[in-house]
């Protein structure tokens, strides 16, 4: 699942080193285009075209004898095997006044992210049109990225290649009516009216609802705060409502450090319909420029789940045991062009109890490497 009305593929982790927070505005997905020769080049219309592959390979330590990674993780979950975490293609238009996008993607993350979805629409990246009722306004209907997390499901938008464990289980995707208000340079609010916490098909008659503030009060701060509301039990099951907050704050160091504190809370009621399940979890990030095409950044994280609610069951019984899992990542990332990212991350997981499949049965540990080359266009 996972992890803002967030729109996708801006710049390149290059770029986003000059930055606060990775880019997830579907309307900034298209990269830079090159420096123009002579004659400069006209002035670019309202139609673009967008393009993304990330193929990867990965290695699970202990691994069981399997080529799936453990089941909580959906991006670059196949280990052992060379394939494509994602490739999409897709076009945008945008006048000004009148907005919309079709995306279509495909790999290992759409197999195991959108498995729940009919096959007519689990190849659907984004689908949406929309128009602004007034200045400084925005209104989409349409399938678009989450309006939840600091982590996109686009890779190189990423300070770290694989997504964390709150990101992993929080919506990357949503269907639904965004009305977004830019009410000055350094503030944007957002409403949303959703089908559901990461579904494009309804699964109940009820409505989620969803808010975001983006508040960026100096050129190297950004603050985020969005939250989820709604009931996401199946139409034959009892109604357990679902509270969740999303937090996150990015601070610009300087030219070359950039730092990243995320937590989420959420709240579901329980089986027994007299209390509630809460999960919560947290990471911080460490973003260093080593050179010109290097960087490195630095992961900490853990997650919480009271009888595993989300990580493991959307609807866990009283007796189901509680998740508790931490853990840390290193990666590497090069830069050999604008538009390719060559990244390498090594990451390390420990439970309270003994989840982790292995060769010779279940531990309490798991470490994994991760390789990608992912290129835009």
């Amino acid at each position: 699942m996972k992890s803002s009305a967030l729109l996708l593929l801006a710049a390149l982790p290059v770029a986003a080193l000059a930055q606060t927070a990775p880019t997830t505005d579907p309307a900034l997905a298209v990269p830079p285009a090159a420096a123009p020769t002579a004659p400069a080049p006209a002035t670019p219309g309202p139609l673009t075209y967008y393009g993304f592959v990330d193929g990867y390979y990965a290695y699970d330590f202990n691994h069981g004898n399997t080529n799936t990674r453990p089941g909580f993780l959906y991006s670059h979950n196949r280990q052992n095997e060379f394939t494509i975490n994602q490739g999409i293609i897709g076009v945008r238009y945008d006048d000004g006044k009148v907005r919309g996008a079709v995306g279509l993607h495909a790999g290992s993350y759409v197999s195991a992210n959108y498995a729940a979805e009919d096959q007519v629409f689990k190849h659907i990246y984004e689908a949406y049109a929309g128009f602004r009722p007034f200045q400084k306004a925005w209104l989409d209907f349409g399938i678009f990225g989450s309006h939840i997390g600091f982590e996109s499901a686009i890779s190189k938008d990423n300070w770290t290649l694989t997504r964390s464990l709150m990101a992993e289980n929080s919506p990357y995707y949503e269907a639904g009516a965004r009305f977004t208000y830019e009410v000055g340079p350094k503030l944007t609010l957002t409403g949303l009216v959703l089908n559901g916490w990461q579904n494009i098909r309804e699964t109940n008659q009820a409505k989620a609802l969803g808010t975001q503030i983006q508040w960026k009060p100096s050129a190297k701060i950004l603050i985020n705060s969005s939250t989820f509301y709604g009931n996401e039990q199946p139409t034959d099951s009892l109604i357990r409502r679902r509270y969740f907050h999303d937090f996150y704050f990015t601070y610009a160091a300087t030219d070359r450090l950039n730092l990243a504190v995320v937590f989420d809370v959420g709240k579901q009621k329980s089986a027994n319909n007299s209390s509630h399940d809460t999960w919560h979890t947290g990471a911080a990030f460490v973003k260093y420029k080593l050179a010109d095409q290097f960087s490195t950044t630095l992961r900490g994280e853990y997650y919480y789940a009271e009888r595993g609610v989300i990580i493991n069951s959307i609807k866990p019984a009283l007796t189901d045991a509680d998740f508790r899992a931490a853990g840390g990542s290193l990666n590497l990332d090069y830069l050999p062009t604008a538009n390719v990212a060559f990244r390498i991350e090594g990451r390390f997981l420990r439970s309270r109890d003994a989840i982790f499949q292995h060769d010779a049965g279940v531990s309490r540990n798991y470490g994994n490497l991760t390789s990608s080359i992912a290129l835009s266009f």
